[in-house]
């Protein structure tokens, strides 16, 4: 039979004393940083992990769900994260919320210190080694990484942007550009491929401005825009921010949308029913999305049963507003010559 790692077998390791250990695992930032790398290369080498419910019943504190997202400040997670709070809640759980990007020590500290039964992760981007390596059940949320080897909740995106091309299309445009987002991105590709899927499909020939999810970057694809000689009459943005960007840079620029371009955006955050004009987005149900994540992991903690594999996909809506309409007879011909 094998015996329980303890503390002070960590400490052993890490060449320091328990009470170093301890302050690492429950207060990392108060530990210099070459301690803490230590402390948490013992954590792992032995194995060791706090014993999270007797801990809870000294301290008096419940359980809680991990939520890992890039970039906190980005207003898409809000509905996110206030649906699985209220899911955890409702299930007499914590909800304790970090930044993926906080760096790897800081990240594997957080994950590997007890605090948390179990993990939303909305973020795509790490090292699969380190997330195969936590030793609890997680769920991906619409970002994902087929490396991770773990069970992920999402809409279809490339689903969703053939949807974007077919209204653009029914509209009568037929030149379309495709602001893309960040290339190392996953939401990026299967955006990416859903519009050259679809443009393919109606017979157009795809064309592709490299830019991003951010409205820096949608300023940026409208300058690039307004140099092509002969413009594409409608613009597919990766993101709700990136249209954003694009249509205010425009209105800098002197074109007015929809009268010279027709703008669709990605996601439908809350600001995009509020924007000048109104944006045409593809929804994302970002308070379901959130609630069936945490419903299922909430049933994983209760049953103590594995998540299970596999992506659960939920279908793509567009919600039409007045940034897009029916290409004009003049910009046809414009675009055919």
């Amino acid at each position: 039979m094998s015996t329980r790692v303890r503390i002070a077998d960590v400490a052993a390791a890490a060449g320091v004393s328990t009470a170093t250990v301890s302050r690492t695992l429950s207060s990392p930032g108060i530990v210099g940083e070459e301690t803490r790398a230590r402390v948490m290369a013992a954590v792992a080498a032995t194995g060791y992990r706090i014993n999270a419910a007797a801990r809870d019943l000294r301290r008096q504190q419940p359980r809680a769900i991990l939520v890992l997202a890039p970039n906190l400040a980005n207003t898409f997670f809000n509905r996110i994260i206030a649906a699985i709070q209220d899911v955890a809640g409702q299930a007499g759980l914590a909800v304790q919320i970090s930044d993926s990007r906080a760096g790897t020590d800081m990240l594997e500290t957080i994950v590997q210190c007890g605090r948390a039964d179990g993990i939303v992760l909305l973020d795509g981007a790490l090292r699969p080694e380190m997330v195969r390596n936590w030793k609890l059940p997680v769920i991906q949320l619409c970002e994902w990484n087929d490396d991770y080897a773990l069970p992920g909740l999402q809409i279809d995106n490339a689903a969703a942007a053939r949807v974007a091309v077919n209204h653009l299309a029914d509209l009568g445009h037929t030149r379309i550009l495709h602001v893309a987002g960040p290339s190392e991105n996953v939401l990026s590709h299967a955006r990416r491929a859903g519009f050259e899927d679809a443009m393919a499909a109606r017979g157009l020939s795809p064309e592709i401005h490299q830019g991003g999810f951010t409205i820096e970057a949608g300023a940026a694809a409208a300058h690039a825009w307004a140099n092509i000689a002969d413009r594409p009459t409608a613009v597919f943005t990766a993101s709700d921010e990136c249209a954003f960007g694009f249509i205010s840079e425009c209105y800098r620029l002197g074109f007015k949308v929809p009268r010279d371009v027709s703008v669709i955006g990605f996601d439908d955050v809350d600001f995009a029913g509020h924007f000048l004009p109104p944006l045409t987005t593809i929804h994302q149900p970002r308070a379901r999305l959130g609630r069936q994540a945490a419903e299922r992991l909430v049933s994983a903690l209760q049953s103590d049963t594995p998540l299970g594999a596999g992506y659960d996909q939920i279908p793509p809506h567009l919600v039409i507003r007045s940034s897009t309409s029916a290409c004009s007879a003049s910009k046809r011909r414009e675009t055919d010559r």
